[in-house]
């Protein structure tokens, strides 16, 4: 049972891929994706949501806030990690971030 060179290369191990939004990139090369999914409850029927947390790496910090992305299984890369970023599905429009201003004194 000799496998040839072509179907060896062919073969490529199966990695969970899933869809969420970027919640947060506050970290070096880590992104934070929450995935949301549609489940019926065991008991009563009802359509839920569940929400879990992913983390994620993200080689090029090429991300932001409310992007939805698609993360793929991977190896373990820290405590939390073991996903990366496989490709952005959807940008955000970008909202530029408003600096703490102080207030100045009026009328004095």
């Amino acid at each position: 049972m000799a496998e040839t060179a072509s179907q060896t290369a062919a073969r490529k191990p199966h990695h969970k891929e899933l869809i969420g939004t970027v919640v947060s990139n506050k970290m070096q090369k880590t992104i934070v994706v929450e995935v949301t999914r549609k489940k019926a409850h065991p008991m009563y029927g009802r359509v839920i949501s569940i929400r879990k947390k992913f983390y994620a790496h993200d080689e090029k910090n090429e991300t932001h806030p409310g992007d939805v992305v698609k993360i793929e299984e991977s190896r373990p890369l820290s405590k939390l990690k073991r996903w990366t970023l496989k490709e952005i599905v959807r940008k955000t429009a970008l909202v530029p971030e408003v600096a703490d201003v102080v207030p100045t004194s009026i009328g004095r």
